[in-house]
């Protein structure tokens, strides 16, 4: 029996993209993924990440990314829909592709309830499970976190390359990232192409840089 484990990599930064994953794995491979270390991505150093991921690839039935960039988050809340729904239809999507009898889901909401009711319509004819922090407690889940947090890293480094500045994580509890943002919008330049393309703009961050002070965020 193989099960589909779907996790992300980026849901809260003011920089870069959100990156979901799902990774299908048979028993043989889930035993693999166990021997081998693969746990939640949050309690790994990206070297060992860097590794996992390899072995993630080599061996599962099947795997799928997919990237959503900053401006398709901003677009989806101009719309009125909110980044829960956005993660689930993607999510969707990935379950739907990959080869797998059951799919388990970290709910990116506590309602775990409303989540699988709303999957359950997108995903008809695969078993649901659906639950608060499967990125640690099943393996699928774990390894869709490697690989969705492995892809996620490579994507910063880029940005970093191209933008010719370390703004740190990305993610607004950093100083570097903040320190990065009041730089560019106090002279005027955040609203390029090139900063723009990788910059959320529709997050609160951006909003309270005029009003507060670098140590307000902290």
């Amino acid at each position: 029996m193989k099960r589909i484990g779907i996790d992300e990599a980026g849901r809260g930064p003011v920089i870069g993209p959100l990156v979901l994953a799902g990774v299908s794995l048979d028993e043989d491979a889930s035993k693999k993924m166990k021997a081998a270390g693969v746990k939640d991505s949050k309690l790994l150093s990206i070297k060992r990440i860097f590794l996992l991921e390899r072995l993630i690839i080599e061996h599962a039935a099947g795997y799928l990314l997919k990237e959503l960039s900053p401006e398709v988050i901003d677009n989806r809340y101009k719309a009125g829909t909110n980044l829960n729904f956005l993660e689930l239809d993607e999510m969707s999507e990935i379950a739907n592709f990959l080869d797998g009898e059951a799919v388990i889901i970290d709910s990116p909401s506590a309602n775990t309830k409303k989540i699988k009711i709303y999957l359950s319509k997108k995903i008809p004819n695969k078993e649901l499970i659906v639950e608060n922090y499967a990125d640690k407690n099943y393996i699928e889940v774990s390894a869709a976190s490697i690989l969705a947090k492995s892809r996620r890293e490579r994507d910063v480094a880029f940005i970093k390359k191209e933008l010719g500045y370390d703004f740190g994580s990305g993610y607004p509890s950093d100083p570097k990232t903040i320190r990065f943002l009041k730089i560019i919008k106090e002279n005027g330049s955040i609203l390029e192409t090139k900063y723009k393309k990788y910059i959320r703009n529709t997050w609160a961050t951006l909003r309270d840089l005029d009003n507060r002070k670098l140590h307000d965020f902290f």
